[in-house]
């Protein structure tokens, strides 16, 4: 095998609000290891059963500041759901603005806490238009 994938790494500025954000999505925290002469906390998510698929949240205790702003290089994590118009839901009641609603049953994108976009998309067909999605604008960027 020449290359394997490991895993996809975020920065974030609240872990707990970053974690509950990745548990709407249906990720589960895998493990978690914390570096007190490095000052950070790696915490791996991943939806159950597919522990390839990792997300890597990395914590700096003592802020981001001084650190490289890079970040505008990254696209964005993909996960594909079982409904992508309850997913949304269950986002938006959460308080998460929905950046590109699933207009056509395939897709959608919202922003982590940290601004990381990310792409549902629908498993198997697209699912018929349904209302407030097919009306709904986009807000924001995605």
């Amino acid at each position: 095998m020449g290359i394997e994938y490991l895993h996809t790494m975020v920065r974030v500025k609240d872990l707990e609000k970053s974690i509950e954000f990745y548990k709407l999505l249906g990720l589960e925290e895998r493990r978690r290891s914390e570096s007190e002469g490095g000052r950070f906390t790696l915490v791996f998510m991943c939806p159950p059963g597919q522990e390839n698929a990792d997300v890597e949240l990395t914590y700096n205790w003592d802020g981001d500041d001084g650190l490289p702003s890079d970040s505008r290089h990254f696209g964005h994590l993909a996960y594909r759901v079982d409904d992508i118009y309850a997913m949304c839901q269950t986002l938006m009641d959460a308080g998460v603005v929905i950046n590109r609603p699933p207009r056509d049953g395939h897709m959608a994108f919202v922003r982590s806490p940290d601004n990381v976009s990310i792409e549902l998309l629908q498993r198997g067909d697209d699912l018929p238009p349904q209302e407030p999605w097919a009306s709904m604008e986009n807000t924001g960027h995605w």
